[in-house]
């Protein structure tokens, strides 16, 4: 197995919330361990969400004494999102904030992956597909069947997601297990990618016959070249 993550600040914002965090080798029980916050609040509210989230689930990835992924990353996101609901009321220069996560465990061909928030993972082989499901506004609209993913309403309303870790006592995420397919590699990515370049452009980039490290920054070169207007954060694993 062979991964990269890249982060940056993009084109528009002053600082960087999206934070990323990637482990080839074993961690406490787990084999493997990649994961994306991305902060949301004020400048420093966002870093503190993020960055609180990730240093969270590595600790507790390190310490729990679970076998199963499934488990190791509900206990993480819990204990996540009550660590950062608290300290938001302690602190008025923190309340409001909130993180999104992705996050992936591969055990041999089979995927354990966790979100919250709009924060995405890709499967890529012959295509891309999307594993985890948006929990924003517009994607419960599409699901509703009161808006289209082609819509000017869609693409304005974008930003607005629906769930969130560290905005409410409890927060629920989404668990997904995966079985991948000789060849097939793995995306885990902020929407500061998937809102400026379209699927089609990140299956091109991935496709490419690069070194992996080249692709991840080819990636983050093409959200930057259409505006940047929000941080970029990319991981890439090949099995």
């Amino acid at each position: 197995m062979h991964a990269c993550a890249l982060t940056d600040v993009g084109r528009r914002r002053q600082s960087n919330q999206d934070v990323v965090f990637c482990s080839e080798n074993p961690l406490g029980n787990l084999p493997n361990l990649f994961a994306v916050a991305d902060g949301m609040g004020g400048h420093n509210a966002g870093d503190y969400a993020s960055r609180t989230a990730v240093k969270i689930l590595k600790k507790q990835a390190e310490e729990t004494e679970s076998q199963d992924p499934g488990v190791i990353l509900q206990d993480s996101i819990a204990e996540m999102n009550r660590v950062i609901w608290e300290r938001s009321k302690e602190d008025p220069e923190l309340n409001g904030m909130g993180t999104t996560l992705v996050a992936a465990v591969i055990n041999g061909n089979v995927m354990t992956v966790a979100n919250i928030g709009d924060s995405r993972l890709y499967v890529v082989g012959r295509g891309l597909y999307q594993v985890t499901r948006d929990h924003s506004l517009v994607e419960e609209l599409v699901a509703q069947g009161k808006l289209t993913r082609d819509s000017a309403e869609y693409q304005a309303k974008k930003n607005v997601i629906t769930r969130a870790i560290g905005v409410g006592e409890e927060v629920e995420a989404d668990f997904f297990e995966v079985e991948l397919a000789e060849g097939e590699s793995v995306l885990l990515c902020s929407d500061g990618l998937t809102n400026m370049i379209t699927e089609e452009e990140i299956f091109s980039i991935i496709s490419r016959g690069l070194p992996l490290e080249d692709r991840a920054a080819a990636l983050v070169e093409a959200a930057n070249l259409s505006g940047g207007r929000d941080n970029i954060a990319v991981i890439l694993i090949e099995r």
